[in-house]
């Protein structure tokens, strides 16, 4: 877990440090940098990003503890299921608030 954390600092950073390299040049030759809209769009894709991959460990977590409480207790697998689809689609319903906010621009 660590080791994921320290890389996705590292892609970040890079992601963020390479902002200011995108220019256009307009109409009369003047340079006009958009780092401010590119990073505000960066920043909305890497919140996406975030959500999803809470929403896929949160997801893969609920699937993995259900699928070991139905091994100990196969007479119970009915109220397990039951139990873990609605809390899988709490938490995706969650993840596309998170997305939708993400992504929506002014």
């Amino acid at each position: 877990m660590i080791r994921f954390a320290g890389a996705l600092l590292v892609v970040l950073g890079l992601l963020l440090s390479a902002v200011p390299a995108f220019a256009v040049t307009v109409g009369n030759g003047v340079l006009l940098a958009q780092s401010d809209v590119l990073s505000l769009a960066g920043l909305a894709a890497i919140g996406a990003g975030l959500a999803v991959i809470g929403v896929g460990m949160g997801i893969g977590r609920i699937g993995g503890s259900a699928v070991e409480g139905m091994a100990r207790q196969p007479e119970a697998a009915g109220q397990i299921q039951t139990a873990m689809i609605i809390a899988a689609a709490l938490i995706e319903g969650a993840g596309f608030f998170g997305l939708i906010v993400c992504l929506i621009k002014n």
